[in-house]
């Protein structure tokens, strides 16, 4: 007798919901695509880490999508593709936006500045040089999001005490629960020291 365990049960009561929730469409229902239907592309022209760069993108691309796969900046990170943890988090225009959850057309004419375009060639930005003396990058998956976030923050109140700093990554996760450590590190380039 073949022995049944927990894992096998719940996969089988899966597949079981999933059919009764999900029925199968049938062919005859789903309307044909026409010829080019859902290929539109649309032009769009951005400057990038202070390069302009002009992309033919398909109108349901997110920002994050576009900076990762059709410009090669990995440093932007899709952690929960939902816009919960900030992960994703570039500069546009000088503000702080969610890329996962911004259509690469809506930043069409504009400034995006990603992780990479903080740094000036080899010199990190402050806040880079910062998080490694401060601990702060543990993981990784936060790190970028947080000092993009936090180099916004500082660009509108360089002498921000260390509430205005938590309030300023509220939105920004760290599953590493390193906090204290960026708070100082943010701390230490607001203070000059």
């Amino acid at each position: 007798m073949p022995r049944v365990t927990r894992r096998g049960l719940l996969q089988g009561a899966g597949s079981v919901a999933a059919g009764l929730v999900f029925p199968a469409h049938s062919p005859a229902k789903v309307r044909p695509r026409a010829p080019g239907e859902g290929d539109a592309r649309r032009a769009v022209e951005l400057v990038v880490n202070g390069a302009p760069r002009r992309l033919d993108v398909e109108p349901c691309r997110t920002l994050a999508e576009v900076i990762r796969e059709d410009l090669a900046l990995t440093g932007t990170k899709v952690v929960c593709d939902r816009a919960s943890c900030g992960a994703c988090t570039v500069l546009l225009d000088g503000r702080a936006v969610l890329s996962c959850h911004l259509l690469a057309a809506q930043a069409d004419g504009r400034s995006v500045v990603t992780i990479e375009g903080l740094s000036e060639g080899e010199k990190l930005h402050p806040l880079q040089q910062a998080f490694i003396e401060f601990d702060a990058a543990q993981c990784g998956f936060c790190t970028p999001g947080m000092i993009v976030t936090l180099r916004a923050a500082l660009d509108r109140n360089p002498r921000a005490t260390a509430g205005e700093v938590r309030r300023s990554i509220a939105g920004n996760l760290c599953r590493c629960a390193a906090y204290d450590h960026i708070v100082a590190a943010a701390l230490s380039v607001a203070r000059g020291t």
